[in-house]
C-alpha cells in the first residue's frame, strides 16, 4: 500500500498529487511534468518523479530528501535530481553524506543550486524557471514553462526546403513563444506577484494559504505566511484559470476555512479554485482493519 494517502486532483488533464499542512508536511507532485515541489517526508508516490523542485528548507517541506534519493537508489533509478536554494546545498550534502554513514551504501544525488532568475531544463520543451519569495533567507518558488517555436509570418508561404535552406544560411525563421504550465509559491508572505508576467498567465497557480481567522494576521505576518485576506489581494491582479491552496492550519477546521475563503473572494475566483487537503479519498475501510 502507498505510504500516504494523497490528495488528488486533475486539472486539464495533468494529474496533481499531494499532502500539505502548515508545520507537519508538504509535497505536491505533478507526475505528467515529471516535477515534485518540496519533497515532505518523500511519500512513495513521488520516488519515480526524477525532478524535486525544493522552495527551501524547513523540515516539514524537506525532511525526505534522503530517503527520496537512497529509494531511488535501491529501487535502480538513476540519482534524482534536487533543484534547492543555493544556500541550501551545503547542509543538504552534509545531511545526505550522513545518512550514507549510517546506512552503509553511498547515496547518489545531482544537486542543483538556483536563484531567482536560474532556469533549469526538465524536458527538452519544458524548463522550471526560479522566482524570489518571502519566507526563509534564500527561499524561491518555480513555474514549470513549456517553450514552443513558431514560424514568421513572412515565411509562412514557403517550402520545406526553402526553409531548410534559410535555416542553413542561419536566418532566425522562428520566434520563441512561453506557456507557463504551473506556478508554485511555496512559503511566503504576501508579495505583489503579478509583476511577473509568468506567474499571472500561469495556467495552474499553487498558492499557500495558512492562516483564516481574523485574529490570526500576526501570526502569519510572524511566520511570513500568507493571510486569506491578503490572498484574495493577490489573486484579484492574477490571471490564472485555476488556483490550488495549500498548507492550511489545523487551527482551523476544513469546513471553516472553506466558509471563510468563500467569504473572502469575489465569486469568479471562488468557482476555479480549489483547496489541496480537501480532495484527499477516504480510506479503503476494507484494507484499514
Amino acid at each position: 500500500m502507498p505510504s500516504h494517502n494523497l490528495a488528488q486532483i486533475e486539472i486539464d488533464n495533468l494529474q496533481i498529487i499531494g499532502y500539505s499542512v502548515a508545520g507537519e508536511e508538504t509535497v505536491v507532485a505533478v507526475p505528467q511534468l515529471d516535477v515534485c515541489f518540496d519533497v515532505g517526508k518523500a511519500p512513495d508516490q513521488i520516488i519515480p518523479i526524477n525532478n524535486v523542485l525544493l522552495t527551501h528548507g524547513h523540515m516539514d517541506h524537506a525532511a525526505g530528501i534522503a530517503y527520496y534519493l537512497s529509494q531511488r537508489n535501491f529501487c535502480g533509478i538513476s540519482a534524482g535530481t534536487i533543484l534547492a536554494p543555493q544556500n541550501l546545498l551545503g547542509p543538504i550534502r552534509d545531511i545526505i553524506d550522513a545518512w550514507s554513514k549510517l546506512d552503509g551504501n553511498k547515496i547518489p544525488a545531482n544537486l542543483v543550486g538556483v536563484k531567482p532568475g536560474d532556469e533549469y531544463k526538465i524536458k527538452p520543451n519544458l524548463i522550471a524557471r526560479v522566482f524570489p519569495t518571502k519566507h526563509s533567507r534564500g527561499s524561491v518558488g518555480f513555474t514549470v514553462i513549456e517553450k514552443r517555436k513558431k514560424l514568421k509570418p513572412e515565411y509562412s508561404g514557403l517550402t520545406g526546403p526553402q526553409i531548410v535552406e534559410l535555416k542553413k544560411q542561419g536566418i532566425e525563421i522562428d520566434y520563441p513563444l512561453e506557456f507557463p504550465i504551473v506556478t508554485y509559491l511555496g512559503d511566503t508572505q504576501y508579495v505583489d506577484f503579478s509583476q511577473l508576467k509568468y506567474i499571472a498567465d500561469s495556467r495552474i497557480l499553487i498558492a499557500e494559504c495558512t492562516f483564516y481567522e481574523g485574529e490570526h494576521t500576526t501570526r502569519a505576518k510572524a511566520g511570513r505566511h500568507m493571510h486569506v485576506d491578503e490572498l484574495a489581494t493577490l489573486l484579484q491582479n492574477l490571471n490564472n484559470e485555476h488556483i490550488l491552496i495549500t498548507h492550511t492550519t489545523q487551527r482551523t477546521a476544513m469546513r471553516e476555512v472553506r466558509k471563510i475563503l468563500k467569504d473572502a473572494l469575489p465569486r469568479r475566483l471562488y468557482a476555479k479554485t480549489i483547496i489541496l487537503m480537501a480532495n484527499r479519498p477516504r480510506p479503503d475501510k476494507r484494507q484499514s482493519g
